[in-house]
């Protein structure tokens, strides 16, 4: 029989035994149902006992240690902790807190063991006359507050029983002062404030032993309810349920009487702060972990937060330091960019369509259309509102940014910075973010093509480019305002100078579904690419994480090695529990054609856009990396490779609509490529790589591989002796072309985006510093590349957008046929 049914049960057999008019009531029957009530009651309450919470949890709440997440140096990169709360002993307390507290919630503490009958009797007497009153000791609200689940807060006798049996485990558990301790240090103040010591802090801006009398009673009046006496937001209930507290101390003798006059008339003083979390080095990827170490607790028998585990992991803890200030540098003088560029009434004032629609999207806006508010009146009544519009660009146009650094030797990630602040930016932009990759997507294309038997030397004529998709619509993908050489152009220079026209053709050379192939083996593994033309402009959204693990790829001359972070699980004791190995290598291309690449990024960094890498941060050691910059300047990206370390970075806005209006900050060279130089030129300067390490090229032992060299090669001897045949630009007629390695399906909830063309990405522009540069005027829109007609003048009807891409929203493909 379930506990709950005993009253139930007994209940109904009285009611039919008084149903019985035969039934004569003797002495003895009435002292056998005297004595039957109680026992029924004391039967109850044992049944309750293995239902409430055991002595060794009791013991437990007040040792509990959250798990430390530890980078590979032994520094502590994060806690995992249920609430903000920082435990402080007894004697590091105020005593007016202590007095407060006795004289007003439980002045007979020190006189009970665990439950005041007297008080009981009382509040049961006041709540049957209608004035309800609370009988809980000190120890019963802890009870409660300590096991809300186990005991629960419904107004039944069942709870209160299990809440008076949990009070006699502790009071023979813990001494006085221990439960006073506890509670002190594990009852709640709003604004995620746990305890008394942040809820001094958050109130008062001072720590516990430092509140006055005026303070601890201010703090302590609250708990009989928190919202209700908010000092922050009813300050004058706050002040009057003070009052009554400050009255309860001088009634048990805690304060004078004169004392109690003159500080009963004194205003409320609030000096409030919101207390935000120690985010500790590395909060983002701590946020990442989270579910799949609560995961493994779970079923290892353990608590994430309580149980004291040290997580080890591959983060170095000098290199995440010094990530997280580059990114906050770079990031702040951005920022000054955006500031500036956003400025302009003109730009940002009420009458911008932009503008307009982001208030449109606001909760304010929403809010206020929901309370009934006409929806053009509400909006301009909010685009006349100055304070708003500031905040609303404020939040808008936010620059944000992520940065990550691997080992490309084993995939052991060294550093993960998920936005310039994680305060302020909680979310991930390293894993949770998607965006679309630009001109970083383009070494999966030659990839595809030294791998198919082309090399690095093959040329293509740099000229415009016009690629049929059917239903007379046709893409000529450009590089912005730079016109075509119409000159032969090698693979290594159009990779290097990042060129469209180039990487296109070769695109149409290799197909779409091989390099998206390629992109999958090689690491982009968890988003959709979409197997189209664009996609050589890295038009599918993909995360950083991804793209820095492809690039691990490359530099580790084509095996794929998992990101790896976890390293082992030890318990508060240092005893090992679980160990994690690295994952085994894959081979996602061929090794030749592998070191064809790294060799060509290398000429990016030597002479193309990524030249700063060597002229403005000074770095020599033999490294190769890739910029990229998507349509209108949205994304920048840069990601560099050396032997010991790969790191990428990207920059933008959370919302894709906002850029920094500039074509020359907009570069992925100028916006992300600073961060990454700046951690690599420390990282050397702190000897966390060797600059004397150099990637080895090694010979390729496979068949395949040494075929498609020779045939290339021959082909190239031809073609210069007797000239290239018609129609053939590059790429053998019949070269054999070996399978690339299958990685997994990606998700197919995944969706991309793609976008028209990608602008072109300065490489003769100025490195200057930022403060240097005043903000540039916005760039009109340029018409859009794609024509109804070779000749025709206007794109086709719902095949071409001039409006962003809003990430996260699946929009319709420009491949797809246009609405009829």
């Amino acid at each position: 029989m379930n506990p709950s049914d005993i009253p139930r049960t007994a209940w109904q057999a009285l009611r039919r035994f008084l149903r019985k008019p035969d039934r004569l009531w003797s002495q003895h029957t009435l002292a056998l149902f005297l004595a039957a009530v109680p026992a029924a009651v004391l039967l109850y309450v044992l049944a309750l006992v293995p239902f409430t919470p055991a002595i060794s949890d009791i013991r437990k709440a007040k040792t509990d240690q959250p798990a430390q997440l530890v980078s590979s140096d032994g520094r502590l990169l994060a806690e995992y902790k249920w609430v903000n709360r920082e435990w402080v002993p007894l004697d590091a307390i105020a005593p007016a807190v202590v007095d407060a507290l006795i004289a007003t919630e439980d002045h007979r503490f020190y006189e009970h063991f665990g439950l005041d009958w007297r008080r009981t009797l009382s509040a049961v007497v006041r709540t049957a006359g209608g004035d309800r009153q609370g009988g809980s000791t000190i120890t019963q609200q802890l009870a409660r507050n300590l096991y809300p689940e186990e005991i629960g807060r419904a107004p039944t006798l069942t709870r209160k029983l299990k809440e008076a049996i949990t009070a006699l485990k502790i009071e023979w558990s813990y001494s006085k002062d221990e439960i006073l301790e506890t509670y002190l240090n594990t009852v709640p103040f709003l604004y995620n404030a746990y305890g008394i010591e942040m809820a001094a802090r958050t109130y008062f801006d001072k720590s516990a032993d430092k509140l006055t009398v005026l303070e601890s009673a201010t703090l302590i009046g609250m708990l009989k309810g928190t919202a209700y006496y908010n000092p922050v937001l009813n300050p004058e209930r706050a002040q009057a349920r003070r009052n009554t507290v400050l009255a309860q101390m001088k009634k048990r003798g805690k304060l004078a009487a004169a004392e109690y006059d003159t500080l009963a008339k004194r205003p409320l003083r609030i000096r409030f702060e919101r207390q935000s979390e120690v985010a500790g080095l590395a909060p983002h990827l701590a946020q990442q972990l989270r579910r799949q170490l609560i995961d493994w607790a779970d079923r290892n028998g353990y608590s994430l937060y309580s149980d004291g585990l040290v997580v080890r992991t591959t983060i170095d803890g000098r290199l995440q330091e010094i990530a997280t200030q580059a990114v906050q540098r770079q990031g702040r003088a951005l920022q000054g960019v955006a500031d500036g560029a956003w400025a302009p009434r003109g730009v940002w004032g009420p009458k911008s369509t932009l503008v307009q629609q982001l208030v449109r999207e606001s909760a304010r806006y929403e809010k206020a259309v929901a309370a009934g508010g006409e929806p053009d009146a509400v909006l301009q009544d909010l685009l006349q509102d100055a304070a708003f519009l500031r905040e609303l660009r404020a939040a808008k146009t936010r620059v944000q940014a992520g940065f990550m650094a691997l080992d490309p030797r084993s995939g052991a990630v060294l550093a993960w910075v998920g936005s310039r602040d994680y305060g302020s930016d909680p979310f991930d932009h390293v894993q949770a973010a998607r965006r679309q990759p630009g001109s970083t997507f383009k070494p999966f294309v030659y990839g595809a093509a030294f791998a198919k038997g082309m090399l690095p030397t093959d040329t293509l004529l740099d000229t415009s480019v016009e690629i049929p998709l059917g239903g007379k619509r046709v893409w000529r993908p450009t590089d912005g305002n730079t016109p075509p050489s119409e000159g032969p152009m090698q693979l290594r220079d159009g990779l290097a100078y990042s060129k469209n026209t180039i990487t296109v053709q070769l695109m149409q050379q290799v197909g779409p579904e091989r390099v998206a192939q390629l992109a999958r083996a090689m690491g982009v593994r968890e988003s959709k690419l979409e197997p189209v033309p664009a996609l050589a402009l890295g038009t599918s959204d993909v995360t950083l994480k991804e793209m820095v693990a492809a690039y691990g790829t490359i530099a580790s001359a084509g095996s794929y090695r998992a990101p790896q972070v976890i390293t082992r699980i030890e318990d508060k004791e240092g005893r090992l529990l679980e160990e994690f190995k690295a994952a085994p290598s894959e081979r996602a291309l061929g090794l030749t054609a592998a070191q064809e690449l790294r060799d060509a990024l290398r000429g990016v960094v030597d002479k193309g856009t990524g030249a700063a890498i060597r002229s403005r941060y000074g770095i020599t050691a033999d490294v190769a990396g890739k910029t990229g910059t998507t349509q209108d300047n949205t994304d920048g990206w840069f990601i560099l490779m050396h032997p010991q370390l790969v790191a990428g970075a990207w920059v933008g806005f959370n919302d894709a609509r906002i850029t920094l209006r500039s074509d020359y900050w907009g570069q992925g060279a100028h916006s992300a490529l600073p961060m990454v130089g700046d951690v690599f030129r420390q990282a050397l300067r702190a000897k966390l790589i060797d600059a004397r390490e150099r990637f080895v090229d090694e010979e390729e032992s496979s068949w395949a591989g040494r075929t498609a060299g020779a045939v290339s090669a021959l082909r190239n001897w031809v073609y210069d002796l007797f000239g290239r045949p018609t129609g053939e630009q590059a790429g053998p007629a019949g070269a054999p072309e070996p399978e690339l390695p299958r990685a997994p399906a990606p998700p197919a909830s995944a969706a991309s985006a793609p976008l028209e063309s990608e602008r072109p990405e300065i490489t003769d522009a100025p490195l200057v510093p930022l403060q240097e540069v005043a903000p540039r005027a916005p760039v009109p829109v340029e018409p859009p590349v794609w024509m109804t007609e070779p000749d025709g003048p206007q794109p086709e009807p719902g095949m071409v957008t001039t409006e962003p891409v809003h990430r996260g929203v699946v929009v319709p493909s420009p491949w797809e046929s246009p609405p009829q």
